[in-house]
């Protein structure tokens, strides 16, 4: 859990970095990319979380 919301804070400091600044639109372009790295990885964890193999 803590590095889905690692990865969500970095995302956005990726993106406002990205839209403050003058010329680096590529940082809005790679917090995009790592925000939606983030919700496919948190949404395959937490779908596999619910199931555990009982014996």
């Amino acid at each position: 859990m803590s590095l889905f919301l690692l990865l969500v804070i970095i995302a956005l400091i990726l993106g406002i970095m990205g839209v403050a600044a003058h010329g680096l639109f590529y940082l809005l372009i790679i917090g995009i990319v790592v925000l939606l790295a983030d919700i496919v990885y948190g949404a395959v964890r937490f779908r596999r979380g619910g199931r555990r193999r009982m014996r």
